[in-house]
């Protein structure tokens, strides 16, 4: 945590005057038979060669993050990596339920990572693979890296709706799974908090965080509990702020400096 601080410290002298590239991109869904857009953002005059996924909330779309924290792509120019911003519909959970033709667990995993890596020549192991996201999508990054580890090396949440269990009545979910007091198998095999079996040792590197005065702040602290109890080794950061774009503009540089922190560790290695 110390390091991410220092690279923190020294931002503001590295930003550049010029911008990273921004690109609007569809994907085709062979599996969904619809387009799907991302946002691409790129370092400029440099090659990236690792990615980070980072998935938008609840009624967000592709392009929610670079509206909430433009400076994104001074970041992205700093660290010098890709980082891409998938639409994940209005309310998927980054589930895939065939009922609804909500697959965006395939989509990312199986149609945009290698679209991604083909059209941009990036890494194509593990170790240059990371996802995060907020609230939705905090909760669809854990969920997809604890499911798919032979993908994602490096995976975060900032404000995760890790323990969906609480909210039976919120944002859709029981279109999706049903309705809770009777399909409570089908919630449990859906929520982060208890796909922590999953995680095998040393596999993947962990950031979290979350507002002290987010809704979803005694859930985050539930699952540091959970992967502390199970010595599953991982970041967990906490600071003053709601569930809304002021925080998540603030909590995305520390996200961004953890992940800048991961890959450069694969380089010098």
């Amino acid at each position: 945590m110390k390091y991410i601080f220092l690279l923190l410290a020294t931002i503001a002298g590295m930003l550049q005057l010029h911008a990273a590239t921004v690109d609007t991109i569809n994907v085709r869904s062979a599996q969904m038979n619809k387009d799907i857009k991302a946002v691409v953002i790129s370092p400029e005059n440099k090659k990236a060669t690792s990615t980070l996924y980072l998935l938008h909330g609840y009624s967000g779309n592709y392009a929610s993050w670079i509206k909430t924290a433009p400076h994104i792509e001074q970041l992205v120019d700093t660290y010098g990596y890709l980082v891409v911003c998938p639409d994940g519909g209005f309310n998927s959970w980054y589930w895939d339920t065939p009922k609804n033709n909500y697959l965006y667990e395939s989509y990312i995993t199986k149609e945009l990572i290698p679209f991604i890596e083909q059209q941009y020549q990036v890494g194509s192991d593990r170790i240059n693979r990371a996802i995060t996201g907020l609230s939705m999508g905090g909760h669809g990054a854990l969920y997809l890296a604890f499911r798919n580890q032979d993908l994602f090396a490096f995976a975060g949440s900032t404000s995760g709706g890790v323990d969906i269990r609480p909210f039976p009545d919120n944002w859709g979910m029981k279109t999706h799974l049903g309705e809770y007091h009777q399909e409570p198998k089908t919630w449990d095999a859906h929520t982060v908090i208890e796909l922590t079996h999953l995680v095998k040792p040393k596999s993947l590197e962990l950031f979290i965080d979350c507002g002290t005065e987010d809704f979803f702040f005694e859930v985050n602290n539930k699952l540091h509990e959970k992967l502390t109890y199970m010595n599953i080794a991982h970041h967990y950061l906490t600071m003053p702020g709601k569930h809304n774009g002021e925080y998540w503009a603030r909590s995305i540089d520390f996200q961004m400096a953890f992940f800048a922190q991961c890959f450069q560790k694969v380089t010098l290695n």
